[in-house]
């Protein structure tokens, strides 16, 4: 799939918070889900929850407005959670979760990271498809602090 070069991808900036939020907010509504408690601290706080742990988080960007975005959680095993990943409506197809999914997986390589892993719902069927499609294989069903979260699933670095 040819890739839009008008697109860039581009480390959170204090300038994004408000594209942060609305796209957050919009994928949880779309999807029918209730924006529970940890959603809220990541929207709200996105320096907070992400990076101040030593977590990333990356904005796709056309012509100076977000129009996706993914973060990393920063895990206890050296791994990182991907988390908050979308694409909004008019910008899918176009290979953008693919981009953020690779930008994810670079930043996470440069430390040594041993693995990606994320929690998804099984409703998210292009969500899921994509990160299999990407390499992540599913896990065996565990603990979660959301209440969607049906799908866990691993990408070894």
């Amino acid at each position: 799939m040819a890739q839009p070069a008008d697109v860039l991808i581009l480390p959170f900036e204090p300038r994004h918070r408000a594209a942060w939020a609305a796209l957050n907010t919009a994928w949880l509504t779309e999807g029918g889900f209730a924006v529970e408690a940890k959603d809220r601290k990541a929207i709200d706080h996105p320096e907070e929850s992400f990076l101040e742990g030593g977590g990333r988080i990356f904005i796709a960007e056309r012509d100076g407005e977000a129009i996706g975005c993914c973060a990393l959680i920063a895990m206890d095993d050296g791994g990182f959670e991907v988390a908050k990943m979308t694409v909004s409506p008019a910008a899918r197809g176009l290979g953008l979760g693919r981009r953020l999914l690779e930008a994810c997986e670079a930043a996470a390589g440069a430390v040594g990271a041993p693995r990606l892993y994320l929690e998804t719902s099984s409703t998210l069927k292009p969500a899921g498809a994509l990160y299999r499609s990407f390499g992540f294989v599913d896990l065996p069903p565990r603990s979660s602090p959301y209440v969607r979260a049906d799908v866990w699933m691993e990408k070894r670095l």
